[in-house]
């Protein structure tokens, strides 16, 4: 891959005025293969399991790593896979899982499976997706994910073969899980064991991947009711590498360190701290099983990163706000080049606070599971546009467009103009595995892919997005459905009318909240109907942080939930408390819609004097704000 980088709009047309090369890898196993042939003696990954070794991980060699990935897939050829067998994994971050991930592809179609899901949930997908395959966690002193799986395996009629990763191989002095019960229908095997016995310098399925084989399928947009499953094909997993490898110039190349703290069950880990620098030459590190979450990993970072000369870094907003907490001084973090934020906006003051204190740059990108990650990202080379979610990648489009309550185009938005963002391109997924949950977009006789976000594009290309149509709400970087809470809220006696919505939180993003109207004569008290969601409720992430009990849900003329105005109210009401927490005496802040800059919020203090830090305080949160009299 011949990299020159992305500065501006016009350097974007010019590199697709190239065309995409006819040696295109045809498959993410050809594209490991590619980087793999760099320099098949340089690292390519480094692990440890707690923080206090991370000074001797265990590391692998590119011609390792790609051994692994060939053993792997080998391994699941063995059990009968082939290339329409659907292999889960259930896994936290491991070397183990990047062996999987990329072997699984390389024999059938690899589904990432969230270990925190509850199983029922994690067994109502793998029916969904007809699992054959299940890789994850045998027993371990301190994990709880086998008896997940045992509870979750049984109720998976499709699932042949459980394939159990042994802690053990990376912790000294454990000794190795004895054999484990499982339905009589599923054999249970050892991945080291399996994986050992086969050979590693061929594919024993003679398999030629084609780019329209489908590679992989992530779940997206929640849990609840019919599943959002998105099916990718190898040749959106090669084109999103290839667009954000020239996107983001020469940071990422042999000699390069970047460090994996984002779950591996999600797109962002797999391919911008997996699939991209692996192609690439560079080297990962992977920073326990629990990554960012792992014990010491946030509060020992910056040691972390002078260790092991990290270069760049992936994350979501709540990570930054977590890290500005952690002093830099006395740390050597010169090596860092930049670091990708994503998963939801990041808010202006947290921004600007972390590049004064780390001097790091931070590109704001923006993506989704269906155009397999990177859609836009401000660029390294070019100007960073605070608060904008950056250029588009080259040989994906990108657009403002404006649809009918139909979801029908109607025109191109003007620049500037808020409306629906499409995209379309090699990248972009071949659909839902539900049909019905797509929403495609016909433009001239051209397939786009609707994102449910709302935003516009200004005069230099650079996108800003305004609002969430299809109102997910993302805590910490994870989506949560509203129907995950709705729905057995509908299932409450006493409960009429019900509606979840985020309410904006410093550290997390957005929380979950709900709204519920009783019925007539109906009685229950806000406490009653959240003890009563505990027990419905299987994603802990969407058990909501509080309930309120209103007269009246607001609805729209035609008798639709109109959750704007609940929003408005959260976001009134957070911003209030956090103003009201930092001593400063608001007379009144609301919540309005404005037709340029999405929802805007409105404060009028008491004293003239407050202003500079109650626009700390409001610059902390992701919303634009402004002061009135």
């Amino acid at each position: 891959m011949q990299i020159r980088g992305i500065a501006s709009q016009q350097d974007i047309q010019s590199v697709e005025a190239e065309g995409l090369p006819a040696s295109l890898p045809a498959s993410t196993y050809d594209l490991i293969a590619h980087g793999m042939r760099i320099d098949p003696k340089a690292l390519a990954l480094s692990f440890f399991m707690r923080v206090d070794a991370h000074r001797t991980p265990e590391t692998w060699t590119y011609e390792e790593l790609f051994a692994r990935i060939t053993q792997t897939a080998n391994l699941f050829h063995g059990l009968g896979a082939t290339k329409d067998s659907v292999i889960a994994y259930v896994l936290p971050n491991l070397p183990e899982t990047h062996f999987v991930l990329w072997g699984a592809q390389a024999t059938g179609i690899v589904f990432g499976v969230n270990p925190l899901l509850e199983p029922k949930t994690m067994a109502e997908l793998m029916n969904v997706a007809r699992v054959s395959v299940l890789v994850t966690l045998g027993p371990f002193p301190g994990t709880d994910l086998w008896a997940k799986i045992q509870a979750a395996a049984p109720q998976v009629p499709t699932l042949r073969h459980l394939v159990l990763v042994d802690l053990a191989e990376h912790v000294s002095g454990v000794p190795r899980a004895e054999a484990v019960p499982a339905p009589s229908s599923v054999q249970v095997h050892d991945f080291h064991t399996l994986m050992r016995a086969q050979p590693s310098d061929r594919l024993l399925s003679g398999r030629r991947i084609a780019p329209e084989d489908d590679s992989s399928y992530f779940c997206t947009g929640g849990t609840t009711g019919l599943p959002k499953i998105a099916m990718r094909r190898h040749g959106n997993e090669v084109a999103n590498v290839w667009s954000a490898g020239h996107m983001l110039g020469s940071e990422i190349r042999p000699g390069k360190n970047l460090f994996c703290g984002l779950p591996l069950f999600h797109v962002n880990a797999v391919l911008v701290t997996g699939l991209l620098p692996f192609s690439l030459g560079a080297h990962v590190v992977i920073g326990t099983p629990q990554g960012y979450r792992g014990e010491g990993v946030i509060t020992r970072f910056w040691e972390i990163v002078e260790r092991h000369r990290i270069h760049f870094f992936s994350g979501v907003p709540t990570l930054y706000a977590s890290l500005l907490q952690v002093p830099v001084a006395g740390r050597d973090v010169s090596s860092l080049t930049y670091a990708i934020c994503g998963a939801a906006p990041m808010p202006v003051q947290v921004f600007r606070n972390f590049e004064e204190r780390t001097g790091l740059k931070i590109l704001e990108g923006y993506g989704l599971t269906e155009g397999v990650c990177i859609s836009s990202v401000n660029p390294p080379r070019g100007e960073r546009r605070v608060g904008s979610i950056g250029l588009r990648l080259p040989w994906q489009d990108m657009a403002v467009v404006i649809l009918d309550a139909r979801g029908t185009y109607v025109r191109d938005a003007e620049p500037n103009e808020v409306g629906a963002i499409v995209i379309a391109g090699p990248n972009v997924f071949r659909g839902y595995m539900i049909a019905e949950q797509n929403r495609w977009v016909d433009i001239a006789g051209r397939r786009w892919f609707d994102t449910g976000d709302l935003g516009y594009c200004d005069a230099d290309g650079y996108f800003w997005l305004t609002g969430r149509k299809k109102e997910l709400i993302i805590r910490g970087g994870h989506n949560i459905d509203p129907a995950t809470i709705e729905e057995p809220l509908h299932r409450h006696p006493a409960v009429q009318i019900a509606a979840a919505v985020g309410r904006p939180d410093v550290h997390a993003g957005e929380l979950p909240v709900a709204y519920v109207q009783l019925r007539p004569g109906a009685s229950a008290t806000e406490a009653e109907i959240l003890e009563f969601l505990r027990g419905e409720i299987s994603e802990r992430a969407a058990l909501p942080k509080a309930i309120h009990v209103i007269d009246a849900i607001p609805l729209t003329v035609v008798g639709k939930i109109f959750k704007p105005a609940l929003r408005r109210r959260e976001i009134a009401d957070a911003l209030s408390a956090a103003l009201a927490q930092a001593g400063i005496d608001a007379s009144s802040v609301e919540a309005i819609d404005d037709p340029a800059r999405g929802t805007l919020v409105r404060a009028a203090l008491r004293r003239a004097e407050d202003t500079t830090e109650a626009a700390d305080i409001l610059g902390r949160f992701t919303l634009p704000f402004e002061f009135v009299s």
